[in-house]
């Protein structure tokens, strides 16, 4: 079987699940475009209750959704509590603005009057990764639900509890069937739904690799996409930074959910005179990592999620060795039966390292040396990615220079990352396309409705 948990923790499997057949597929494409259409003649109101309903769910049963979280995947207790709080605000906030979202715009002309609708356009299909099982699913649902876009997921295959327990939250808060579905499909039936003329687009969390799959298979039948593939951010410490911010936003910046954060900061940028005292901050806040059961209120370092992503992780710490690189700091087995890797942190890595152009999802650190902030603009721009980025300067004027040069979908200013219904999230270059969250992620997959009247 495909789908199934198996706990980061222990490594047992926890659950095994059936894969979906495509009579259930073309049953859940049936129910979607039916509802698509029956949606189209209302107004939102029964919607926003039921989106405000989820959200009260949510925060109810804060704990139980937490636990699935985590025996899916394997990150803290307290961090998966943290990411089911953030979907319920996520939820409440797409109920409250819709209504102000779905306003028709008016447009300025001379010839007449025009102003354009916003209209649903279909049933959506989400391939969603799982470093955030519940999270990655809220940000897409939610705007699509209230604009009248029924959605179809396809979850990783290693968090499928998760996937299960957001289709039985949606029918519990009151969703008629067809508003959100979760199939346990491969991908040749995703490729079989993206063509199916009842689906209208398609958007994707995760690798490059399934990135430029979903996007051709999208192109190749004219569907809308939206692509999130990861980053490789850069975390710009400039000469009139905070050192004292900086000690505090390190260790999440980099540790948080071991590590597994498409926006974490990966490579560390650092002018010379004070990357010596950055290498001992780093060292400091990453022996302070406390790995261990995840459940445990103590632990502050979470297993990987999969032997695979174990694997590959000590696997890029190698080959960034044997090409030079130097680590100052982890690359120690820890001996559990869990996922664990522990803190590492990597210097010398040149541009001709292989790594030096590779996101390493775990709790890796590249910190890197350079004499200029111009120097320190370049680097983080030599990059594949352009994701996030951090830039830390006591000065806000001079961080957001700087940060106005960086290529890059997001800047957070003496912050490590951050993520609220509010902002829009996404980025450029290989790190993909399109935007979700905020008003730009609303508009994502909406039928902009030209209605012009034309001067007598």
């Amino acid at each position: 079987m495909a789908y199934k948990t198996t706990y980061p923790y222990t490594n047992e499997i926890l659950h095994e699940f059936e894969n979906a057949t495509d009579t259930e597929l073309e049953q859940a494409l049936a129910n979607g475009h039916a509802l698509y259409k029956k949606w189209r003649d209302e107004d939102i109101s029964e919607r926003k209750a039921i989106l405000h309903q989820v959200a009260t769910l949510l925060r109810k049963d804060k704990r139980k959704y937490a636990e699935v979280m985590t025996k899916d995947m394997g990150k803290l207790l307290t961090e998966s509590e943290g990411e089911v709080e953030l979907c319920a605000t996520i939820a409440d906030y797409f109920a409250d603005k819709a209504e102000e979202f779905l306003k028709p715009v008016p447009l300025e002309t001379a010839a007449g009057s025009a102003y354009y609708l916003k209209q649903a356009t279909g049933v959506l299909v989400a391939v969603e990764p799982w470093n955030f099982p519940l999270y990655q699913i809220m940000r897409v649902f939610a705007p699509n639900f209230m604009v009248g876009n029924p959605m179809i997921l396809k979850h990783a295959s290693i968090c499928p509890a998760s996937a299960a327990a957001f289709e039985d939250l949606v029918l519990e808060a009151g969703a008629p069937v067809g508003s959100f579905k979760n199939l346990f499909i491969s991908y040749d039936q995703v490729s079989k739904a993206i063509a199916d003329p009842r689906v209208a687009g398609v958007c994707l969390t995760g690798s490059e690799r399934g990135g430029a799959s979903v996007a051709a298979e999208a192109g190749k039948n004219l569907k809308k996409s939206s692509l999130e593939l990861g980053g490789n951010d850069a975390f710009i410490i400039l000469d009139d930074a905070d050192w004292d911010e900086v000690k505090k936003t390190i260790p999440a910046a980099r540790l948080y959910n071991a590590g597994q954060v498409c926006t974490s900061s990966k490579r560390f940028i650092v002018l010379a005179d004070k990357y010596e005292e950055f290498l001992e901050i780093a060292k400091e806040a990453f022996s302070q990592a406390k790995w261990g059961d995840p459940m445990d209120p103590k632990t502050t370092l979470a297993p990987l999620s999969s032997a695979a992503a174990k694997r590959k992780v000590l696997s890029q710490i190698d080959l960034a060795v044997e090409n030079g690189a130097d680590v100052v700091y982890g690359n120690e087995p820890i001996d559990h039966p869990g996922y664990f890797v522990m803190p590492t942190i990597l210097t010398n890595i040149t541009k001709d390292n292989p790594i030096y152009n590779q996101e390493i999802f775990g709790p890796v650190a590249s910190v890197y040396k350079v004499n200029s902030e111009e120097e320190a603009i370049a680097l983080a721009n030599d990059s594949s990615y352009g994701l996030g980025g951090t830039v830390f300067s006591s000065n806000p004027e001079h961080a957001a220079k700087v940060a106005a040069k960086i290529e890059t979908g997001m800047s957070f200013i003496n912050s490590g990352w951050a993520s609220l219904p509010e902002l829009p999230f996404g980025g450029i270059k290989n790190s993909g396309y399109g935007r979700e969250m905020s008003q730009i992620g609303f508009n994502a997959f909406v039928n902009e409705h030209l209605v012009f009247t034309p001067n007598k």
